[in-house]
C-alpha cells in the first residue's frame, strides 16, 4: 500500500515536473530543476526562444497536449532525466501537432541528429539481444526505447515539415536516416513485436511507406526504386495491409513513370529462381503476389489489380498468361460479361480468333446480357478475317449500329467502318460483277460514312479507307489518304510507310516508293525492318537493279535469324508476331529463290529452298517456287507436279493455279474447260490479277470457238491491271 502511494506519489510528481518544463518552454524563461542532475544537457529553450518563434501564438493554446506529456513521462520513468535532444523532439511535436510547420522545423532542426544515431544503434541493437535472453552482466543501453522512439518520430517529424515546406529532397534524405539506423542496427530485419511498448514500430511503418513517395516528389525515380526495394526486400515486420499498398504502389509506378529500372541487386536467392529483368517484369511478380494473396484470402479484392496486370502482360505479349490467371479467379469476382469479354480480347491478341469468336458468341446468345456494344464490334473485326463467317460480321456490325441507334459518335465511327470492311472483303468473294460492284459501293459508302461523323480522325479508319480506294485503282484519292495517316501517326505506323510505297509503286513511280521504305527504315528499330526490306528489294527488283535485290534480301534474312537466336526478344513477341516473322523468313528465301531461277543460277535457288523447307516442309509457296525452278529447266512434267503439290496443301493458292494452267496449255491436248476452269477458280479468289486475265485472252486467242470481243476484254484487263498493278498486294 505504501509503495502503491509512493508511485502515484512520484507520477504526479514527474507529469508536474514535465507540465512546468514545458510551460517554460513555450515562454522562453529559464527553468532550474535541481531533481535532474543526471543530465549533462540543459532543457532545449534557448535557441527556440531566441529564434522568434514561439508556441503561443497569441496566448491561445495553454493546454498541453496528454500524448506528450505520457510519452514524456515514459523516458522520464525509464532514464529519470529529459534530455536536450528529447525535449526538443517533445516541443516540435507538439508545434507540428498544431500545424506550425516552419516553427515545428526550426526545433528539429536543432536536434544533433549525428550524435544520436550511433547511441539508437547501440540501443536498438541491445534491445534485441535483450529478447534473445542476454546475459545480466551486459551493458545498459545508453537509451531508452521511449527516448529511441520520440527521436526517431522527431526525425519522420521533421521529413514530414520539409515535405510540407516543398523540400522534397531534404525530406527524403531525413526519413531515409530512419530506415538506414534500422536496417544497421538489426541486419536480420526488425522483429514481430519488436519494443510494442512504444511507438517505434509504427514510426518505423510511417517511413517505410513515405521514402518512395518523397523521391518520386523530389524527381529521383532511381531513388523511388530503390527505397520500394528496400521496403519489400528488408524486414520491417509490416501489416499484410501496408506491405500490399506499398506493393500496388511499386508495380504501378514501374508501369507508367517512363523511367528504365535496373534489375533487383537480390542479397541471398535461391538457385534458378526468378530475377525480373526491367521494369515490366517486375511489375507484373509484384502484381501476380497481390493476386495471389488474394486468392487465398489474405487481402481484399482490388480490381485495379486486374487492369493493371492487363495493361503489363498485354504489353509485354503475355496475353495466354493473362486469360490463365483470369480463368483462376473465383466465380463471382469478375462478371461473366467482363470475364468473357477479356479472355476474347486475350485469346484474339494470341492469334485464337475461334476461341475469342466463340466466348463473345456465349456473350451474345445470353438473353440478360445488355449493351454488348463492344463484343459486337470486336466479333465483326474477327469475323471480318475470316471469310468463312464474314456474313456474322456483317450481322454484328448492322447490329452493332441498330444498338447505338445514333449516340456515341466514336463507337458509330468504328461500326461503320467494321461494316465496310466486311463488306470489302464480301465484295472478294462473290461470283458475279454486278455483285461485286455493288458490295463494292457499300463498303466504300460506310466507310465514308464513319469519316464523317468521327470527331476526330481515326487512323484505323483512314488505313481501311485507303486501302479500299488503292484495291479500286483509285490512286490519286489512294495517295491522299495514305499522306494522311503517315502524318496523323507522326511517321510512326510500319503499315503506312509500306501502304504509300505500294500506292507509289502502282503508280510507277518506283524511285519516290523507294525513297519512302528508305525514310522508313531511318525511323524503325532494326528487329522491326522486315516487311520494309522486303519491300525495298521488291522495288529494286521492279527497277532491274537485281544485284541491290539480293544485297537487301541477304540483309534482311541476317535480320531475322539474328532476332530468332535471340532468345529474349523472340520470347517478348505474340504467337502471332513470333509466326509472321517465321512466314517472312520463308517468303524472303522464296523470292530470293525466284530471283535466282531468273538469273538462271539454279544451284543457288535450290539452296533457297533447301532453307524454306527447314522452316515449313508443307508450304504452297516453296512448291510453286519449286515448281517455276523446273519450268525454267525446261522440266514441264515436274513443275506440274510441283504446282499440283501447291494446289494440295492450299487449294486457294493463286499463283499456283494460273502456272497449272499455263503448263496445262503448253502441253495441249488438254479440254479448254479444264485450263479455263484453273483461271476462272484464280480470277474468283483474285479479281484483280493481271496475269490470270492474260493467260485467259491466250487461253480465247488459241480457242477459235472463243468470241474476239472476250478475248479482247482479257487483255484490256489484263493491260489495265498491269500498268495500275503495286509491286506486292496493297493488302
Amino acid at each position: 500500500m505504501k509503495a502503491k502511494k509512493w508511485m502515484n506519489k512520484r507520477r504526479f510528481s514527474i507529469r508536474g515536473r514535465l507540465q512546468k518544463m514545458l510551460k517554460c518552454m513555450r515562454s522562453g524563461e529559464q527553468f532550474r530543476v535541481e531533481d535532474v542532475a543526471h543530465s549533462s544537457d540543459s532543457l532545449a529553450t534557448r535557441d527556440y526562444s531566441a529564434s522568434g518563434y514561439s508556441s503561443r501564438t497569441g496566448e491561445v493554446e495553454a493546454k498541453v497536449d496528454n500524448s506528450n506529456i505520457e510519452e514524456a513521462e515514459s523516458s522520464l520513468r525509464e532514464s529519470g532525466y529529459l534530455n536536450y535532444e528529447e525535449a526538443r523532439a517533445l516541443l516540435g511535436r507538439l508545434e507540428y501537432q498544431k500545424g506550425n510547420t516552419q516553427a515545428a522545423l526550426q526545433v528539429f532542426e536543432g536536434i544533433d541528429i549525428g550524435a544520436v544515431i550511433p547511441k539508437i544503434k547501440v540501443s536498438i541493437s541491445r534491445r534485441c539481444e535483450s529478447n534473445r535472453r542476454r546475459s545480466q552482466s551486459d551493458a545498459v543501453p545508453p537509451m531508452s526505447m521511449h527516448a529511441v522512439s520520440l527521436l526517431l518520430e522527431a526525425v519522420l517529424l521533421k521529413a514530414k515539415s520539409l515535405q510540407g515546406l516543398g523540400r522534397f529532397g531534404e525530406a527524403a534524405q531525413s526519413c531515409k536516416i530512419i530506415l538506414d539506423t534500422v536496417e544497421t542496427a538489426l541486419p536480420e530485419g526488425l522483429p514481430l513485436n519488436f519494443a510494442s511498448d512504444c511507438k517505434l514500430q509504427e514510426t518505423v511503418g510511417k517511413a517505410v511507406e513515405l521514402l518512395p513517395e518523397l523521391w518520386i516528389l523530389a524527381g529521383d525515380p532511381q531513388e523511388a526504386i530503390l527505397s520500394y526495394r528496400q521496403a519489400l526486400l528488408y524486414q520491417w515486420s509490416l501489416d499484410i495491409e501496408s506491405t500490399s499498398k506499398i506493393e500496388k504502389e511499386f508495380a504501378v509506378f514501374l508501369l507508367y513513370s517512363g523511367c528504365d529500372a535496373s534489375p533487383p541487386n537480390l542479397r541471398s536467392q535461391m538457385e534458378s529462381s526468378f530475377v525480373p529483368r526491367n521494369n515490366i517484369e517486375e511489375a507484373v511478380l509484384l502484381l501476380l503476389i497481390l493476386l495471389r494473396k488474394f486468392i487465398v484470402g489474405r487481402i481484399g479484392w482490388d480490381p485495379s489489380i486486374v487492369e493493371h496486370l492487363s495493361f503489363a502482360l498485354s504489353i509485354s505479349g503475355k496475353l495466354s498468361a493473362l486469360a490463365h490467371h483470369i480463368e483462376e479467379l473465383i466465380p463471382g469476382i469478375m462478371g461473366r460479361k467482363e470475364r468473357y469479354f477479356t479472355l476474347a480480347l486475350c485469346y484474339y491478341g494470341e492469334g485464337e480468333n475461334s476461341v475469342a469468336l466463340n466466348l463473345l458468341r456465349n456473350i451474345l446468345n445470353d438473353r440478360e446480357s445488355t449493351d454488348c456494344i463492344l463484343e459486337l464490334l470486336l466479333a465483326s473485326k474477327i469475323c471480318s478475317e475470316n471469310l468463312v463467317c464474314i456474313e456474322d460480321g456483317i450481322k454484328f456490325a448492322c447490329k452493332a449500329l441498330s444498338g447505338l441507334d445514333g449516340k456515341c459518335y466514336p463507337l458509330l465511327s468504328i461500326a461503320n467502318c467494321l461494316l465496310g470492311v466486311s463488306l470489302s472483303v464480301k465484295s472478294r468473294s462473290v461470283s458475279s460483277d454486278s455483285e461485286r460492284i455493288l458490295k463494292q459501293s457499300e463498303a466504300l459508302q460506310a466507310l465514308e460514312t464513319a469519316e464523317t461523323i468521327m470527331r476526330e480522325r481515326n487512323p484505323y479508319i483512314v488505313f481501311h479507307l485507303c486501302l479500299e480506294h488503292a484495291e479500286q485503282r483509285k490512286l490519286d484519292v489512294a495517295l491522299s489518304y495514305a499522306k494522311e495517316l503517315l502524318k496523323l501517326e507522326a511517321g510512326s505506323s510500319i503499315k503506312a510507310y509500306t501502304l504509300l510505297a505500294r500506292i507509289l509503286s502502282a503508280q510507277k513511280r518506283f524511285i519516290d516508293a523507294e525513297t519512302v521504305i528508305n525514310a522508313a527504315l531511318d525511323q524503325t528499330g532494326k528487329w522491326d525492318q522486315g516487311e520494309l526490306l522486303r519491300t525495298k528489294a521488291k522495288l529494286q527488283i521492279a527497277q532491274g537493279q537485281l544485284k541491290n535485290a539480293i544485297d537487301t534480301y541477304t540483309h534482311l534474312l541476317a535480320v531475322l535469324q539474328v532476332r530468332s537466336k535471340n532468345f529474349g526478344v523472340e520470347k517478348r513477341l505474340l504467337k502471332s508476331r513470333r509466326n509472321h516473322n517465321r512466314s517472312l523468313e520463308m517468303e524472303t528465301w522464296h523470292d530470293l529463290a525466284n530471283l535466282y531461277t531468273n538469273l538462271s543460277q539454279w544451284r543457288d535457288a535450290e539452296v533457297c529452298l533447301s532453307k524454306s523447307q527447314a522452316i515449313n516442309p508443307h508450304s504452297a509457296s516453296r512448291w510453286h517456287c519449286t515448281g517455276l525452278l523446273y519450268e525454267a529447266k525446261g522440266l514441264h512434267q515436274e513443275a506440274l507436279k510441283s504446282f499440283r503439290k501447291a494446289l494440295d496443301v492450299e487449294p486457294t493458292h493463286v499463283p499456283s493455279l494460273i502456272s497449272t494452267a499455263c503448263i496445262l496449255r503448253k502441253f495441249g491436248g488438254q479440254s479448254f474447260p479444264v485450263v479455263r476452269s484453273f483461271l476462272m477458280d484464280a480470277l474468283r479468289l483474285d479479281r484483280s490479277n493481271p496475269s490470270a486475265w492474260y493467260n485467259l485472252g491466250l487461253l480465247y486467242k488459241a480457242d477459235p470457238r472463243s468470241s474476239p470481243l472476250e478475248t479482247a476484254e482479257c487483255f484490256e484487263a489484263a493491260a489495265y491491271l498491269e500498268e495500275h498493278a503495286p509491286i506486292e498486294s496493297f493488302r
